[in-house]
């Protein structure tokens, strides 16, 4: 008789213990019913992932295991590895206990404990030791968790106690390249081992991280058998036969473009579900990165839950104002039009003694998007829906942004997409149905915050901007190797000096999703105070 074994990848809620218990056991019955002897959850599926400091407190993790105990009790005619936290004593452990039919039968501690990137596990977790071997209908099944098998060892001790097949639980956020990578280290450890491997990730949106699925088996001999889909829950079943994994549904590898859209809708929706805003706020400047988060936003939420403001002032074009109108008819939305020339005057009027006789400046530039920022801020607080924010990686890296003014919000949907992704992430879009006038795509990037404006005023060509902050800050590359990458020394010594400058602005950033290996947030730790000077 084969061994079925199922892989639930399923979207978990940090802290809803119960919640993710149901998923848990509504994957199991469906597995069950479908012949399954085991399911497989991702890591920490019973908590969530990841749940940060929460696993500093007593009752958090009493709580988890509380419910392990009851999901334990309801498990019947099939086998079901859950991925906990474990406190025993004074030490605490990532790990996965098969339970069945009342009763749990093992369990297994993570060994390699990832403290880089967004990874702070260190800082949580003791390391496991020893291996852990499961006899499924006569199949010798090894356990391991994430980065146990990103590196030789632990898949390697497995290995030596008899594991025929290697089970792997995973909690392994998205970010560009990251399937393709996944898939080549499993093969690295089926090259040392001979084992196939069942490989089970989460999929969700948890604040900035976004978890994309894509679980997978692969043969001894590296080869894909089963592949599930990216950015949803989905079930997967694979029959094993002699210790070999049978060929089962392979879902299709989408195109970079569809992949990083999916993973900003599936932020967006996750960021507002799971912390019950009703519906979502975006004010529109009939400029690219606007249009393209209203888009995400929709596709997230429905039309329904989206509110667009558009805030013209005196420098606003008239394209500016048209395409957005034509925008929100496409998207069928509700949309207000409120001019803050009104306001602009007030203030001018306020602060005319403290300004007089200095020249107008940024400052009354900053003034505009700090009027846009309150009115939105004020309309959020009396409706309950969150404000979106619309910058993109390559203002917050240069701070070509304002504080308390076009920053203000609640969920940075595009933080870390570069503006020529916005372009290419735009025209995608547009390949799917048409939502973003052609106008808004062609016409060349403005704040429109004095006559005549264009980011160019201000900063170097976008394509050349974005090569540079992805050398320094994604890559890690100094001034020099960007230079003698091609690159003008006086546009590197340029974006430098404004992406050091502009660190006490992303500091009161508001989060938002990830997508790049290295983004503004969670795996970005510079100083503010900071005397530090890169060599030329």
């Amino acid at each position: 008789m084969p061994l079925k074994i199922a892989i639930a990848q399923i979207n978990a809620t940090v802290g809803d213990f119960a919640g993710n218990a149901q998923r848990i056991l509504d994957f199991a019955e469906r597995a069950r019913a479908q012949g399954a002897d085991l399911l497989l959850t991702p890591e920490l599926s019973l908590c969530g992932y990841p749940p940060e400091d929460l696993l500093l407190r007593d009752d958090f993790c009493a709580a988890c295991e509380h419910e392990l105990a009851l999901l334990a009790s309801r498990v019947a005619g099939i086998a079901v590895l859950v991925g906990h936290p474990e406190k025993r004593a004074a030490h605490c452990y990532n790990a996965a206990t098969l339970i069945t039919d009342g009763t749990r039968v093992a369990t297994y501690y993570k060994q390699r404990l990832p403290s880089y990137e967004v990874f702070d596990e260190e800082r949580y977790f003791d390391s496991g030791e020893g291996p852990c071997v499961l006899t499924l209908k006569g199949v010798r099944c090894g356990v391991n968790i994430c980065a146990d098998v990103w590196e030789a060892g632990a898949a390697d001790l497995a290995r030596k106690a008899g594991a025929e097949v290697l089970l792997v639980l995973n909690a392994s956020p998205y970010h560009i390249g990251k399937r393709e990578r996944r898939t080549e280290v499993l093969r690295q450890r089926i090259a040392s081992t001979g084992l196939p491997v069942v490989y089970a990730n989460l999929a969700g949106g948890q604040d900035e991280l976004v978890f994309d699925g894509g679980s997978f088996v692969l043969d001894s001999r590296g080869t894909l058998c089963c592949q599930l889909p990216q950015f949803e829950e989905a079930l997967g079943i694979v029959d094993f036969v002699d210790g070999e994994p049978q060929a089962a549904a392979i879902a299709p590898a989408p195109c970079l473009e569809a992949e990083v859209y999916q993973a900003l809708v599936l932020g967006v929706r996750d960021y507002l579900g799971k912390n019950g805003f009703p519906g979502a706020i975006i004010g529109l400047s009939g400029g690219i990165d606007s249009a393209l988060t209203l888009c995400i936003a929709v596709d997230a939420l429905g039309a329904d839950k989206v509110r667009a403001v558009m805030m013209p002032s005196p420098y606003t074009a008239e394209l500016s104002l048209a395409e957005s109108r034509e925008m929100v008819r496409l998207l069928g939305i509700r949309y207000d039009e409120i001019a803050i020339e009104p306001a602009m005057q007030t203030f001018a009027a306020m602060l005319e003694q403290q300004f007089a006789g200095l020249p107008a400046d940024t400052t009354e530039e900053n003034l505009q998007a700090r009027i846009r920022g309150m009115i939105l801020m004020a309309i959020s607080n009396k409706t309950g829906s969150l404000v979106l924010t619309t910058g993109n990686k390559s203002e917050m890296a240069v701070g070509y942004c304002t504080l308390y003014g076009d920053m203000a919000g609640g969920f940075a949907v595009i933080k870390d997409i570069a503006k020529t992704l916005v372009y290419r992430l735009s025209r995608w879009r547009n390949t799917r149905s048409y939502a973003i006038p052609e106008r808004i795509i062609s016409r060349p990037p403005s704040a429109e915050l004095k006559p005549d404006q264009t980011d160019q005023d201000s900063l170097p060509p976008y394509e050349v901007l974005d090569a540079i902050v992805e050398a320094y800050m994604e890559k890690d590359l100094s001034p020099r190797q960007i230079i003698a990458q091609g690159h003008a020394e006086a546009d590197v010594r340029r974006v430098v000096h404004l992406l050091k400058i502009s660190e006490y602005k992303r500091r009161q950033a508001p989060v938002g999703i990830r997508v790049t290996q290295r983004g503004f947030g969670k795996d970005w730790r510079y100083p503010i105070t900071n005397r530090y000077r890169d060599l030329y």
